[in-house]
């Protein structure tokens, strides 16, 4: 018996969840050897989820502390938007385990974009020899009616079709987040941006400004590529979400888009042509 004893009281000895003290052995749990987790706990586990105010403030603040934005991990996602789009959205999903979110916390994408979008439109201002003043005048426009304003009703239009119709029927207490549907429209409009802005306007006066057949085929093909681009990236940034479902119909905008770019080389349609009169005209009216 005695030995029998001893066996049983060294092998409780011998476990973490008992400590010795002076031949009297005292229950502990087993958490308590462990540390602090430096990583957040799961979403699904997770109570403590901010509003949707709390995430707007939290983003800008971070807006105001240029030291407190990863630039480098924004930049990454811009070549992979090239590269490999959907190696971006699979980073969302990494958000969304980890701070119960896929919208971005970080401005940092939205600062790069503004970056951009100043780079490209010096290029489009010297194609149209604008002056200083409706050179600011058109990147006001460029900014804060093409990017933002239109991006923030086409992020509603789609806010709202994700969540009232290509939401599955199963699905409780989730929903798309608004400022996810703003970082999807930031993500298709960024490589149009630099294929209508920069790319096109390397070839503007070469080619694309003559009145040839072939000015216009080169000219509308650009749109074809940046408009399905932006389309396609749109489709990604929501078939991806796995709350979601038929999220393909999103792709049939690109059936319409090609028989528009048929069209306009039947009838010898240079859009650039349009665009750049359009521009023309809005900075004399602003």
């Amino acid at each position: 018996m005695y030995k029998h004893q001893t066996t049983s009281l060294g092998s409780r000895a011998s476990s973490p969840a008992y400590v010795d003290n002076f031949g009297s052995s005292q229950y502990v749990h087993p958490s308590s050897f462990r540390g602090p987790s430096p990583l957040p706990s799961p979403a699904n586990l997770r109570t403590g989820c901010l509003s949707a105010a709390a995430k707007r403030y939290k983003f800008i603040r971070k807006l105001c502390h240029f030291q407190q934005m990863d630039f480098e991990y924004a930049f990454w996602q811009m070549i992979y938007l090239f590269i490999s789009p959907q190696k971006v959205y699979r980073n969302f999903h990494y958000r969304k385990s980890s701070k119960a979110q896929f919208a971005r916390d970080d401005p940092a994408f939205l600062v790069l974009l503004g970056v951009w979008l100043c780079f490209s439109s010096m290029i489009l201002g010297y194609f149209l020899d604008l002056s200083i003043l409706n050179f600011f005048k058109f990147l006001v426009y460029t900014v804060f009616i093409d990017c933002l304003l239109v991006g923030a009703g086409i992020a509603t239009a789609m806010w709202v079709v994700a969540n009232k119709v290509l939401m599955k029927p199963n699905v409780r207490g989730e929903d798309v987040e608004w400022g996810y549907a703003f970082d999807v429209h930031l993500n298709a409009y960024f490589p149009a941006l630099v294929i209508l802005h920069v790319v096109q306007f390397f070839f503007y006066h070469v080619l694309i400004s003559q009145n040839w057949y072939s000015a216009t085929f080169v000219g509308n093909t650009l749109w074809l590529i940046a408009i399905g681009y932006y389309v396609y990236i749109n489709f990604l940034g929501y078939s991806s979400l796995p709350i979601l479902h038929k999220t393909r119909g999103l792709l049939y905008p690109l059936s319409v888009l090609f028989v528009i770019y048929i069209v306009s080389l039947i009838c010898n349609w240079n859009v650039t042509h349009t665009l750049i009169n359009f521009y023309h005209a809005r900075v004399h009216v602003i």
